[in-house]
């Protein structure tokens, strides 16, 4: 095989829409082109080994903030052992401040931005000459009329274990400064009527998992619903292997005609993503957010309670200007409101992201290693973004996993952040760890919280064993509480708990 195209998934049931992007736009070449998907924690050498057994004289890698560290160690690797095969670098981690990265001073060649035509026309250099003079080649960005889909490369092992991801449309007309898309000058939809026949495709080969990527889903309202209808309409024709997709939307666009279309999804068949991050009116100025909270906050109420979209939430702790008072009172709100998660994130330093300029001024400080999260800033101190992490990580095995319904609003009562906080600093100063901690001995610990905190010690030990979390086995209660899950088959298990809670 003459040219790989690789990657390392943080999972493996992501598929990298972005290689098969690369491989469906090779043209001549695509015949003599193989991608090569491994997943993060694999040993550099395995990969190696796996990539040098096909011969290959190009390998073309995928580089995300996720997985620069282990691709440096395997790019490393490979021109130690193989100096004679050119290696390409591509994507969002590598297309900004690249000098400076180790990976691009080890690899012959990089492409910043789009890879779509400019690869294959890379390619065809290295293979037939004249050689490339340059290392760094700024990618065309190509009209998407131009660019055939990619769907057909999704295998058959693809389509049966792992998530689709789709995009109808490139690019993001906002301008949020903590965020890559800020850079793009709009949207790029790709045509409709092709994209929803490459969905129809996918459908009758099997496909049910749907996540598109658009980072503005519910930005045309027509398309919007001309999609949604493709998955009502099989809803409708097979309710018993239901489909479920997954948008991200902005949450202060919901008219009246998008509202009636969301009511006819069933649960367990639409998740929606909706960026909130922050509450605060001057830190939405500061960095370039635009935003009408009230109708961002009554969309998502009336998706709670008119419709049943699964609803994650995002939030960004560490946003210049914003101290903890601040971001607490935002998250109050946003509890108050009752989404299924709420994903508490910590703000990175995306490379080439504006956010950068507000370094000197409110005093961000990053961690210099990726993700590049934020580590203190004039208003929130290293030790209280410490807290903040912890509270972000327990958020997430106690609140979004859905295992602990019956006894979080006891945990929350009154004041969701401030009596949160109060348990995540209990739990870290108890088992001195975030990760790695069983649900059994989790379980143990918020029972043994609620009964310090006033509530009866058998009291609080039954509350939790009335939860998803009851399904393991609590002290003094020897038999294990059953609680089945609701959901579909197709259902993400993540979203079977909370509809089993």
């Amino acid at each position: 095989m003459t040219i790989l195209l690789a990657t390392l998934n943080a999972r493996y049931a992501h598929a990298s829409l972005g290689l098969r992007c690369l491989l469906a736009n090779m043209g001549a070449l695509q015949a003599r082109t193989e991608l090569r998907e491994f997943v993060i924690g694999t040993r550099s050498t395995d990969i190696v080994e796996k990539l040098l057994a096909s011969n290959p004289r190009i390998i073309g890698f995928g580089v995300y903030i996720w997985n620069v560290d282990e691709t440096t160690r395997v790019v490393a690797l490979l021109k130690r052992l193989a100096p004679h095969v050119k290696i390409i670098l591509g994507g969002p981690e590598v297309s900004y401040e690249s000098a400076e990265q180790e990976i691009v001073q080890l690899a012959d060649y990089l492409i910043t931005g789009w890879g779509d035509v400019t690869f294959p026309l890379l390619c065809g250099q290295i293979l037939n000459g004249p050689q490339p003079l340059m290392k760094v080649h700024a990618g065309v960005q190509a009209p998407l009329a131009e660019l055939p889909m990619p769907y057909d490369l999704y295998s058959a092992e693809d389509i049966a274990h792992r998530t689709l991801y789709v995009e109808a449309s490139r690019g993001c007309p906002f301008k949020c400064e903590f965020c890559l898309s800020a850079l793009d000058k709009t949207a790029w939809p790709f045509a409709l009527d092709g994209f929803i026949a490459e969905l129809e495709k996918l459908h009758a080969r099997g496909a049910r998992l749907f996540k598109f990527v658009d980072r503005t889903f519910n930005l045309n309202i027509k398309s919007s619903l001309r999609i949604m209808q493709f998955f009502l309409d099989k809803l409708a024709a097979y309710p018993d292997d239901p489909v479920y997709a997954h948008f991200e939307v902005v949450p202060d666009h919901l008219p009246d005609a998008l509202k009636a279309g969301i009511m006819q999804f069933p649960p367990g068949t639409l998740q929606f993503e909706i960026g909130i991050q922050s509450f605060n009116p001057d830190v939405q100025a500061l960095v370039s957010r635009k935003q009408d909270n009230a109708k961002a906050a009554e969309n998502i109420r009336w998706l709670c309670e008119h419709s049943n979209a699964h609803l994650h939430v995002d939030l960004i702790a560490g946003l210049p200007g914003e101290d903890v008072a601040s971001f607490a009172r935002g998250f109050d709100r946003l509890v108050a409101l009752q989404p299924h998660e709420i994903q508490f994130g910590i703000l990175k330093r995306l490379r080439g992201t504006p956010i950068i300029r507000h370094t000197a001024e409110y005093g961000l400080i990053f961690d210099p290693a990726p993700p590049y999260t934020i580590l203190a800033t004039d208003r929130i101190s290293f030790a209280d973004m410490q807290r903040l992490v912890r509270f972000a990580r327990f958020w997430d095995m106690i609140a979004n996993s859905g295992r602990f319904a019956n006894s979080l609003p006891m945990l929350l009562a009154g004041s969701p952040f401030d009596n949160f906080m109060l348990l995540s600093d209990w739990l870290f100063a108890r088992t001195d760890a975030t990760h790695r901690i069983a649900l059994e001995r989790l379980a143990v610990l918020v029972g043994q919280w609620l009964a310090e905190r006033g509530m009866d010690a058998d009291a609080a030990r039954a509350l939790v064993a009335s939860d998803y979390a009851g399904k393991v086995n609590l002290p003094r209660h020897g038999a294990r509480v059953k609680s089945e899950p609701v959901a579909e088959k197709s259902v993400p298990q993540r979203q079977a708990r909370h509809m089993a809670a």
